[in-house]
């Protein structure tokens, strides 16, 4: 196994040499597996994988002790993108104080083969799609007819506490 200064976390790796029984490695196979990101994108609620460093508002000495958070992951299925201006597709959370988001990206189909990254930017402003979230709905904005866009996917990752 690769040596790591002491500040970086090395993450999961199982190790390709092993000298333990059969119980520890499935149980080193386990921990590895369990903090791996997920490759599964659903149209429902998932927990990913990823994990994050807990809640900094947390102590030892809150009520509420300080662990670390899962990420869940949800895709929609946002369909075409809009003429210059804004659609929204409720993503059916319900969003409350507790909510962090992670990540939020997406590419979008021309069915001509031209294929783009959510949010896209561009020296043309014009160009630009913007891609946000609210209580409500993901959102997405364009400066130009991308209405050949017809498939259109938002991946969003957030922590729930």
């Amino acid at each position: 196994m690769p040596s790591y200064p002491p500040q970086a976390e090395a993450g999961s790796f199982v190790p390709t040499t092993n000298s333990q029984n059969i119980y520890a490695v499935v149980n080193q196979l386990s921990l590895a597996l369990n903090t791996k990101d997920s490759g599964y994108y659903a149209l429902t609620e998932f927990i990913n994988g990823q994990v994050w460093f807990p809640d900094p508002a947390l102590t030892s000495s809150t009520l509420q002790k300080p662990t670390l958070r899962q990420v869940f992951r949800r895709v929609v299925n946002f369909g075409a993108l809009p003429n210059t201006g804004t659609k929204s597709v409720a993503h059916g959370l319900t969003i409350t104080a507790g909510f962090s988001f992670t990540r939020i990206y997406g590419c979008a189909t021309d069915p001509s083969t031209t294929f783009i990254p959510l949010p896209y930017a561009s020296p043309v402003l014009a160009d630009n799609i913007e891609l946000w979230v609210d209580a409500a709905n993901v959102n997405i904005k364009t400066g130009k007819d991308r209405t050949g866009f017809t498939t259109t996917y938002a991946i969003i990752e957030y922590i729930k506490s």
